[in-house]
């Protein structure tokens, strides 16, 4: 009777769409694991098979650690590196708990940028794909209007910046009373002095029984006032040695600034790039260097704060699909 069950229960396995294994070097940040499989957690079957279809296969070390505390209802203060699969540590534990039987926000991620809240909700979206959850993103720079009609629809899980979801709280669109987990992704970019006071007054529209759960590269002073103050005998997990993935190196120029075109000029031409990321400190900057490189006979987009947010998210699409 047992073996008839066990085969029953893993015959679902074999109707999933998996994804092309995934060939690229994976390093110790993502290797070094205890073991654990994803079944070890007891989650619903449903977001067993979003996982898989997700691609992946086994947890990662921050996905380990944070999981099952998460699970458990415990608060989270969590220190990993960007490409460790943090997103998913948060988004796992979130989807799990989403009773879809009720017509109310019960999760709320917030992060300080609209890429990344884009980002977060398609992850949550691919997760979830089998669980009939609804994943809403509000950022600002959007339609409110648009923002408005739909939160009068069904809403389990708000992906937002902290402004434009305050903005909603406080006309009492958005309504968190039932909403019990907060995370925090780039939590020290969060509370920083522009976001901390709209994050303390998003988290008087909560109940008094909620989870809060950070996550973040770096843990300034900020952070830890922040964590004596709201969050109760937070789990600590810090799987940070050094802020730079492993098997990654890193370089810099010195060069003056008329030399800064023909030192990336020379880069372009002498390295293996498909595609490459530059961080400029202004608006005008992005513009002019963007049109320097297309001079080149480059192909570059640009993006920053002040572009309509339909034109971000044409090139943050572009930019992900090659």
């Amino acid at each position: 009777m047992a073996t008839v069950v066990e085969e029953a229960g893993e015959h679902w396995k074999e109707k999933l769409n998996l994804p092309a294994k995934d060939l690229r070097v994976r390093t110790l940040d993502v290797t070094n694991t205890k073991g654990n499989d994803f079944e070890d957690y007891f989650l619903k079957r449903q977001l067993l098979m979003g996982i898989f279809e997700k691609g992946f296969d086994k947890p990662s070390p921050i996905q380990e650690e944070s999981i099952p505390i998460a699970l458990a209802g415990r608060d989270v203060l969590a220190r990993a590196k960007n490409g460790t699969g943090k997103t998913a540590a948060f988004a796992v534990p979130v989807l799990e708990k989403i009773d879809t039987s009720k017509n109310e926000i019960q999760a709320m991620i917030l992060v300080p940028t609209r890429e990344l809240a884009l980002q977060t909700a398609q992850v949550c979206k691919e997760l979830g794909k089998y669980l009939a959850v609804e994943v809403m993103v509000t950022t600002g720079g959007t339609s409110l209007k648009d923002d408005i009609m739909r939160l009068h629809q069904t809403i389990h899980i708000v992906v937002a910046t902290p402004g434009r979801i305050l903005d909603l709280a406080s006309k009492g669109i958005a309504k968190l009373n039932n909403c019990r987990v907060l995370v925090m992704d780039e939590a020290d970019k969060l509370l920083s002095f522009e976001f901390q006071p709209i994050i303390e007054q998003l988290i008087n529209f909560l109940p008094g029984d909620r989870q809060i759960m950070l996550f973040s590269a770096t843990f300034p002073v900020t952070v830890k006032d922040f964590k004596e103050k709201f969050l109760k005998k937070p789990y600590i997990i810090n799987l940070m040695d050094e802020l730079t993935l492993k098997g990654l190196s890193q370089y810099y120029a010195f060069v003056e600034e008329k030399q800064k075109v023909h030192c990336l000029n020379t880069l372009f031409s002498k390295l293996r790039i498909n595609q490459s990321i530059i961080f400029c400190n202004s608006v005008n900057r992005v513009e002019l260097l963007a049109k320097k490189i297309t001079e080149l006979g480059y192909s570059c987009f640009y993006i920053h704060a002040k572009m309509l947010q339909s034109h971000r998210n044409r090139v943050f699409h572009d930019f992900r699909n090659g």
